[in-house]
């Protein structure tokens, strides 16, 4: 120490830290008031925002408060110097975690407002946070004089070493990275893989792609397989899609009075059923004269993949039920099988000890 500690010193630290517990209650109540208008707002990112000064402001006013009193006592050069130190490291460390926060949260913001960017995966915002964490813990090792140049090299030659030992995820890893840049997948996307497997994508991070069947179970698809595997998005680039139905029809039928009724029953299967596309134009080919029917296909709009099952259920009853009505005949394979019938003659079969007849005999 310079001087004797005095009771005027601990009152005037007492002060400061006091003053800044002070400064940081208000500034809570202040950003708690904020956040509930922010709330109210269209855009998400000031909620991210709000929320990361509520844990910065009130603990810088703390810093700042210690710092204060610090000043005040009469501390050695020292003393003063680790003081200081270890109050720049909480400030950075606080900084640290709050930006990775804000910029993860903004990542996720944007992310979710803009449909050609897959919004619920999290490969974006994890190397985010971990790429805002990494650069505060170099400025904290800088802060409290250790040199990062040798650090940065040592890891440089480490890095090497662990990218040959983990080629398979570092793979996965950028194979996720391209997936989401090329926009080809996304969460909510439905896919089907070559295969076999098939769902709802529902979330894409740094190592696999998780895939939601329609019987509810996940299937865990590692990044880089998915990347290689041939694949049909049936969400891209449109969602509304169609499907096809078979019908077949007896040869002694009216053409055009089958088309006319399956029109009927299209246009009302489009207008009643949910899932469907009213607007969509109702189309019907023939194509082929098979062994007992003339067969046509019925092509019908589905707003998304799992509302085809619901729609062709629906329009094969009520097709079924309106051909019964209009005497117009579904066949259904004949085959006519000829037999034969005739004599199978056993020979007897003579033995060794059986003798040969003699002519007298």
């Amino acid at each position: 120490m310079n001087r004797a500690l005095t009771l005027d010193d601990l009152v005037l630290a007492g002060i400061a830290l006091a003053a800044g517990l002070v400064l940081a209650f208000l500034s809570r109540t202040l950003l708690r008031w904020l956040a509930g208008h922010a709330k109210r707002t269209r855009w998400s990112g000031d909620d991210v925002i709000v929320d990361a000064l509520r844990s910065v402001v009130p603990w810088a006013a703390i810093a700042g408060g210690a710092a204060a009193a610090a000043a005040v006592l009469p501390l050695t050069r020292g003393v003063r110097h680790h003081v200081d130190q270890f109050l720049q490291v909480w400030l950075i460390l606080v900084v640290t975690v709050s930006a990775a926060r804000v910029i993860a949260g903004l990542v996720r913001t944007v992310t979710q407002s803009r449909s050609g960017v897959a919004g619920s995966a999290t490969i974006f915002v994890n190397i985010t946070r971990v790429l805002v964490l990494a650069i505060g813990f170099l400025v904290v090792l800088q802060t409290l004089g250790v040199s990062i140049a040798p650090l940065l090299t040592a890891l440089g030659v480490g890095g090497l070493a662990v990218a040959l030992a983990l080629q398979d995820t570092l793979a996965n890893l950028f194979a996720g990275i391209h997936i989401l840049a090329s926009k080809t997948v996304q969460p909510g996307d439905y896919i089907r893989l070559s295969s076999g497997e098939e769902g709802y994508v529902v979330d894409i991070n740094w190592r696999q792609t998780t895939v939601r069947q329609l019987s509810n179970n996940l299937v865990v698809i590692p990044n880089g397989q998915l990347a290689k595997a041939n694949m049909t998005n049936f969400t891209q680039p449109e969602q509304q899609l169609t499907i096809l139905v078979q019908v077949g029809v007896s040869y002694d039928s009216d053409l055009d009075h089958v088309e006319r009724v399956t029109l009927e029953v299209i246009a009302e299967t489009m207008r009643e059923i949910t899932g469907a596309v009213p607007d969509h134009e109702p189309a019907i080919r023939f194509h082929t004269f098979g062994d007992s029917r003339i067969g046509f296909t019925v092509i019908l709009g589905v707003g998304e993949f799992s509302d085809q099952y619901r729609i062709k259920h629906e329009f094969i009853k009520r097709l079924h039920r309106r051909y019964r009505a209009e005497n117009i005949r579904i066949p259904s394979p004949t085959r006519t099988v000829a037999l034969q019938q005739g004599t199978v003659v056993i020979p007897q079969q003579r033995t060794a000890q059986d003798p040969s007849p003699s002519p007298a005999e």
